[in-house]
């Protein structure tokens, strides 16, 4: 495609222009696990402790980042917050209302333009690195993990029971540089690319297995791309690229940390639970894998701050914006349990931070930010507020991230929250949640996060006091509307929500 950009006949030129973008999202890397969180005057902005983490890289790039500590994953499960992020709509209007799998339908309309689409559309060169997780899954492979495209033979197989590889063309979403990642085994990727260099001269859609960490894997990649080693961009164009790590995902084992960062985790080869899980919601019997978990947050940290020196390096940093944010967090053992899909803080609250050399003053915000804001967001903080695709349902912040003094734009109090049986609203001070079973209310109720905030006493909707319940209520419903959510549509738990 033909620069669409003015003043882009040379990279000094497009520099002026328009910025080049990095969006970073490490897998199920919760808010608390940022160290910093720990450091004096940033504790006051989350609920309780934060973890006892080492990420030094991180923690530089959010010292010269606008941070927000109220952003939410709506939605907190793998592919539906990639559907969500990359359209900038909610699940039932842009197809991916579960984790995709072998044994479901779901996934992101072909046919949605996207972010990657819209930078593809006004001359970025546009690049994606890590796990990918948003198409439907089919058994279009031969027993090697060879694409074929067909389900007849050498077709008929699967290579993994929920990801997979996505072919050159609509599904890739304007993605003119693909180095795709797949399988929760973070030194034992499966791995197809649109370069064959990436993968020993293999051609895109044919299996290469490096046995290397997955995060350094990346990370070299990544750092070959902006080192332009063998002209996999046009460097008169920005760049947009997304790198979605894997770790630190489960699983949380010796075998799958990088286990050099283990160590700092121990006290004298010990490991202290009481110390690791410091928030006052945690089950040390549940929550023993900290360690683990903890070592890969590390790793991830170490890998992209070498990233972020190579922009530095390279002279790129200035004019790159660059977001660290997350798919969802982890329980860790808060409330007894693992993973996501939870409707506590420990699962919705995410990193979320921006940076743009000197474009940006460092701040922290604590109004909510949700995913499908994601793409307005970056759209518009680029320059191309006017490219923003019709439908989208997310909001941008880019005048509110830019600190513009009498901006009109208010500040959102509350986002919408949900898994497969529930709906829920939450803002600063609440976490309200409605669960449903057959189209009727099953539960309700709600936590009160200024005065609880480990979430440790659940008030039950007869316990709530009547003001507050009709406003949570009524905010709800309303965003429920608002975002033409199923809910609404079907006239789910209408024997307790009013959508007229």
């Amino acid at each position: 495609m033909a620069c669409q950009l003015s003043g882009c006949s040379s990279q000094a030129d497009q520099k002026e222009e328009a910025p080049n973008i990095i969006f970073i999202f490490p897998d199920q890397f919760r808010n608390f696990s940022l160290g910093i969180w720990s450091a004096p005057g940033y504790d006051e902005y989350i609920q309780g402790k934060p973890d006892p983490v080492v990420t030094p890289a991180l923690d530089r790039l959010a010292s010269e980042s606008v941070v927000f500590s109220n952003a939410v994953s709506n939605f907190p499960l793998c592919s539906p917050y990639r559907a969500m992020m990359m359209s900038g709509r909610y699940p039932d209007h842009n197809g991916v209302t579960a984790n995709c799998h072998k044994d479901r339908e779901v996934s992101l309309k072909t046919d949605m333009v996207c972010m990657t689409d819209v930078f593809a559309e006004v001359g970025y060169d546009v690049s994606y690195f890590g796990k990918v997780h948003w198409l439907r899954n089919d058994p279009l492979f031969t027993q090697e993990g060879t694409y074929t495209g067909s389900t007849e033979a050498p077709g008929g197989h699967y290579i993994n029971s929920y990801d997979t590889y996505i072919p050159a063309g609509p599904d890739r979403h304007g993605i003119d540089y693909f180095v795709q990642m797949i399988k929760d085994d973070h030194f034992n990727p499966m791995v197809y690319s649109s370069d064959p260099k990436v993968v020993e001269g293999k051609e895109d859609g044919e299996l290469y297995m490096p046995k290397r960490f997955s995060a350094e894997f990346e990370a070299e990649k990544i750092i070959d791309y902006l080192e332009n080693t063998h002209q996999q961009r046009d460097t008169e164009k920005p760049f947009f690229m997304i790198w979605s790590l894997n770790p630190p995902h489960n699983p949380w084992t010796p075998e799958s940390t990088k286990m050099e960062y283990y160590d700092q985790y121990t006290e004298e080869g010990s490991v202290n639970l009481d110390h690791l899980l410091a928030r006052g919601n945690s089950d040390d019997s549940v929550g023993n894998y900290a360690p683990y978990y903890f070592a890969n947050v590390s790793a991830v940290d170490h890998y992209i701050g070498l990233v972020l020196d190579k922009l530095e390096e390279l002279e790129l940093s200035d004019n790159t914006i660059i977001v660290f944010s997350s798919d969802h967090g982890e329980m860790l053992g808060s409330h007894g349990k693992q993973g996501k899909l939870v409707l506590e803080s420990e699962s919705l609250n995410i990193p979320f931070m921006v940076k743009w050399g000197k474009k940006l003053k460092h701040k922290v915000e604590d109004y909510i930010v949700s995913v499908p804001d994601v793409l307005p967001t970056l759209v518009s903080l680029a320059g191309f507020e006017g490219e923003i695709p019709s439908g989208v349902q997310g909001a941008s912040h880019a005048e509110l991230i830019r600190g513009k003094e009498n901006s009109p734009l208010a500040k959102p109090s509350s986002a919408l929250i949900m898994n497969y049986d529930s709906r829920g609203l939450y803002t600063k001070k609440h976490t309200f949640v409605v669960s449903e079973k057959k189209g009727y209310v099953n539960e309700v109720y709600c936590y009160d996060n200024i005065k609880d905030p480990y979430q440790l006493n659940r008030i039950a909707l007869k316990d709530m006091d009547n003001s507050l319940r009709e406003d949570l209520k009524s905010q709800l419903t309303q965003l429920l509307i608002k975002t033409d959510d199923r809910w609404y549509q079907e006239g789910v738990c209408s024997d307790f929500l009013t959508y007229n």
